[in-house]
């Protein structure tokens, strides 16, 4: 998500500058060894029906960088070393009618030598539409990219909705859920790439886009709504199907209220490690983690009269708890119609379906947009009653926030690129979702093959919601993207790896969808080299 504005040209530094702030944003000049370019705002072109209000620079001397924890996207402090010295430049944008101001930071390496020619658009999180104050922008600006996120104009508080989801007279703000939707992203896009041509004075060689759960979606919606923005685009974990999946990670609410039990999260965790168990050894290899949790047949009725002992608490397993997992599994289905997918078998149920602790991007979709009553209480939902808001949110929003049209001609033909993965154990966004979504895409363009062309996804097992689990995650992702849009180079596989339980390294080639990797049978299951690519 992504924004801009405007002012002055940039002038070139001496050769023998290094630039470090002053408290006015302004550069302080001291011998050193690179040419710099001058940290200031530039004059910027917003799209059709954006009004740029100013445009702010800040220059930073780079170094040794470190960010604090900011729960709950960064719980832990992160230190960036070699950081090159770079200019934050932050453009503020409105719309017409809006009534919005919404922020579009660029970060940009002083040294017009450190920069790659790439520009990256950072996505966000749950309701936070970018990181303007995190790691990736720094992240990629080490890495030599232009780096752009927006607020949507929305905030940056990816927990709560309450200052801007709803108007005075207590309706959708319609105009902001919509720059956190699209519009805002577009504008960073078109801004983002602007501000890197004035800076430098030379044209942005490459965009990509880079994002995991609400900035997967993100990344889908560019690739359906505005095929140009970018050249390539990563989107991890995505929360497409929005007006859909944040309705759906409900139902476990209304099955626990209406079978009358209220499992808890030891009990639920112990369905988890049931199932793990079970299927396993499906793929042939024991490693606690099931490769195909679509085949895991597991009941977890099988589980009936088992003693749990939860917090020196034993408790035995009813028929009736077991019952309302298996319907938690098989995600919503009203009067024998399915209405969308639930959590695969190996994803964490008490992550996710815990009684009265309803996961908070739905609980605050259905209180702030599908009800607009922030005091409603999801807790006590039925099967009527979530049927209700099922059809509501799909029938008022899909259009405004689906971000699951599956026409993705205009960006195959654009030369776009689209590569995504889910982990198979997700506990917020079901998988199944994105596996939808792709069969879509292939009814729609012609097929598996012509998709592939330009849209390859990747379903991660044993991964959880946008990384960590007990699978291999992918080594480098964005450099697999680089490489087929720069070189044509398709990835045919992702390189992962993780640390195992016995402290050895963890080797995989994660196979695009929708083959998966099979063990030959001869040498250590721990490395990639032993395991081959097969139809699933």
């Amino acid at each position: 998500m992504k924004r801009r504005l405007i002012v002055l040209m940039a002038a070139a530094v001496p050769a023998a500058a290094a630039l470090t702030p002053t408290a006015a944003g302004a550069l302080s000049r001291d011998s050193g060894p690179a040419a710099a370019t001058t940290c200031a705002a530039v004059p910027v072109s917003a799209p059709s029906g954006t009004k740029v209000e100013s445009v702010k620079a800040v220059a930073h001397a780079g170094g040794t960088v470190t960010f604090p924890a900011a729960p709950p996207l960064h719980p832990e402090e992160e230190t960036l070393t070699d950081v090159p010295a770079w200019c934050d430049l932050t453009v503020t944008v409105s719309h017409p009618g809006a009534k919005d101001h919404v922020a579009i930071k660029i970060s940009l390496p002083q040294d017009r030598k450190k920069w790659t020619g790439r520009f990256q658009a950072t996505g966000g999180s749950a309701y936070l539409a970018g990181d303007l104050g995190g790691a990736p922008l720094v992240s990629a600006v080490k890495a030599g990219y232009v780096a752009a996120a927006t607020d949507a104009g929305v905030g940056a508080n990816p927990l709560d909705v309450s200052g801007w989801a709803l108007t005075a007279a207590g309706k959708v703000n319609t105009p902001l859920l919509e720059n956190f939707a699209s519009r805002s992203l577009h504008d960073m896009a078109v801004i983002g790439k602007d501000v890197a041509k004035r800076f430098y004075d030379r044209s942005v060689s490459y965009a990509y886009w880079n994002g995991c759960s609400t900035g997967g979606r993100q990344g889908y919606e560019e690739a359906q709504s505005r095929p140009a923005d970018f050249d390539g685009i990563l989107a991890k974990a995505p929360a497409i199907n929005w007006d859909r999946f944040a309705v759906a990670t409900l139902w476990s609410q209304a099955v626990f209220n209406e079978e009358k039990v209220a499992p808890t999260s030891c009990e639920l965790e112990a369905f988890t490690a049931a199932a793990v168990k079970a299927c396993d050894t499906l793929d042939g290899v024991e490693d606690g983690v099931i490769d195909s949790p679509h085949k895991c047949g597991w009941d977890p009725r099988r589980l009936v009269g088992t003693k749990v002992v939860c917090e020196d608490k034993t408790i035995v397993i009813s028929r009736a708890t077991a019952d309302a997992v298996r319907k938690v599994w098989a995600g919503p289905v009203i009067s024998g119609r399915k209405l969308w997918y639930g959590p695969n078998k190996g994803a964490s149920l008490a992550a996710l379906a815990s009684p009265g602790a309803p996961f908070f991007v739905a609980d605050t979709w259905v209180k702030y947009f599908v009800t607009q009553d922030p005091s409603f209480d999801t807790t006590k939902l039925t099967y009527t009653s979530f049927g209700r808001l099922f059809r509501a949110s799909q029938r008022r929003f899909n259009d405004i926030i689906g971000s699951d049209d599956p026409d993705l001609s205009a960006f195959a033909k654009a030369g776009g690129k689209l590569l995504s993965w889910h982990g198979q154990t997700d506990e917020l966004v079901p998988t199944q979702g994105t596996v939808d979504y792709r069969e879509r895409v292939e009814r729609a363009l012609g097929g598996g093959e012509r998709v592939d062309d330009f849209y390859r996804l990747f379903l991660l097992p044993g991964v959880n919601h946008c990384g960590g689990g007990t699978g291999p995650y992918p080594a480098d992702d964005l450099g697999a993207l680089v490489t087929w849009v720069e070189k044509g180079k398709a990835p045919a596989t992702l390189a992962a790896s993780v640390s195992g339980a016995d402290g050895r390294t963890v080797t995989r080639n994660v196979c695009r969808y929708p083959m998966v990797a099979r063990y030959t049978g001869h040498g250590d299951t721990a490395s990639a080299a032993n395991y081959r690519c097969v139809t699933a």
